[in-house]
């Protein structure tokens, strides 16, 4: 018989074929009850004997937990320190037993958040991946109270296949790293940077009207052109396109299942307008027509963003 098996019901059992991110193990089914063994109520009835069993069944699931959080299950790892130290408590042992279970259940608790979070992360840049962009978008959907409503900005590199053709990618990457280190400043609360694709990126800014968005994502341009790219390289030159979008909470919130999806469609035409329009610009609509942000507002030739569909 295995060492999971004398567990008994209400275990979370490893499974072996789980072999994924720390993530995925969130899906399986957890202990819904605390764990009681039948040493605590005999103790209770026999206090003076030691409680051997109890003990034991301590001790399996401190192992238990070693061997899970030694393949990166996490939470099921925490779960069964958790028991153990429900069990430690029930049986008043002695202080320095419970500490040496909180340290353990503490240190999971960190390395299970520190998985989480590079499960979120694009690994190059550090910003947050797509799969963020897109849960964090229908949550900010949802939770929307603010009359200022939600703006989406799609940011892209101009040029940036020339950048790698002729410094290399290595150049490239640190480029991306630095862009997204300019985008992040003066972010409002809960706003975030994320990746979207390639040299592709969201800034998403909530809580803010279309004036300041639109000073926001100005600021971010700005940032990028006038950075001393040559510290990096001599010659290098770095600037952005950005389509930004802004919706009205009420708007938002008329629609919140496509949204998000909706929005991020209408930033991309706005792009498509930064770019046609000269590049190194910030379009957005104000009264259904196409405007360029700052510097390029002087600009003559302003191309109608790309139908976008409803």
């Amino acid at each position: 018989m295995t060492a999971v098996a004398v567990l008994g019901r209400g275990v979370a059992k490893p499974d072996p074929d789980q072999r994924d991110s720390p993530w995925r193990d969130q899906r399986v089914s957890e202990p819904t009850m605390p764990l009681r063994h039948p040493a605590i109520t005999e103790r209770a009835e026999h206090p003076d004997d030691p409680p051997a069993d109890a003990a034991n069944l301590i001790a399996l699931h401190e192992q238990i937990a070693a061997l899970l959080a030694s393949r990166g299950q996490y939470r099921q790892a925490y779960q069964h320190l958790r028991s153990a130290l429900d069990l430690v408590s029930e049986l008043g042992t002695p202080t320095r037993i419970p500490e040496q279970f909180r340290r353990e259940v503490d240190r999971l608790r960190r390395e299970h958040a520190e998985a989480h979070e590079q499960s979120i992360r694009d690994s190059l840049t550090a910003s947050y991946n797509r799969r963020y962009l897109d849960q964090r978008l229908v949550d900010l959907v949802a939770e929307l109270d603010s009359t200022d409503g939600l703006a989406v900005a799609l940011v892209d590199l101009d040029w940036f296949k020339q950048v790698n053709d002729t410094f290399g990618h290595l150049v490239g990457d640190r480029v991306l790293q630095r862009v997204v280190e300019l985008l992040q400043e003066g972010l409002p609360e809960g706003g975030f940077c994320a990746r979207y694709g390639g040299e592709e990126f969201v800034l998403v800014l909530p809580g803010v009207d279309r004036s300041a968005a639109v000073d926001l994502a100005e600021a971010a341009r700005d940032r990028v052109e006038r950075y001393a790219w040559s510290s990096l390289v001599l010659g290098l030159r770095v600037t952005v396109s950005i389509g930004l979008a802004h919706e009205p909470a009420i708007r938002v919130a008329d629609n919140t299942s496509t949204a998000p999806e909706r929005q991020l469609r209408d930033a991309d035409a706005l792009l498509y307008t930064a770019k046609q329009s000269g590049r190194n610009a910030v379009a957005y609509l104000l009264d259904g027509t196409p405007h360029l942000a700052g510097a390029a507002a002087g600009r003559r030739a302003v191309r109608a963003p790309r139908a976008s569909a409803r």
